[in-house]
């Protein structure tokens, strides 16, 4: 059997919280830039510290798990 907990939650996180795509922390104009398609040095630092903190919280402190065959 495989354990496709952490893969599905990483891929979700990771289109998610991709810099730019759906927003943007901190913008180039405001502080939150919705679908702006761009992107810049400290927003990937700060959406890679938002993914790290997620992906920790959901895979060792909740604990995902799906599991096939």
């Amino acid at each position: 059997m495989a354990d496709w907990g952490p893969v599905v939650v990483a891929v979700v996180l990771f289109v998610v919280l991709s810099p730019g795509l759906l927003f943007q922390l901190p913008g180039k104009g405001r502080v939150v830039e919705f679908g702006n398609m761009q992107t810049s040095g400290a927003s990937v630092f700060v959406h890679t510290i938002i993914f790290f903190g997620l992906i920790t919280i959901f895979l060792i402190a909740i604990g995902v798990h799906i599991t096939t065959g």
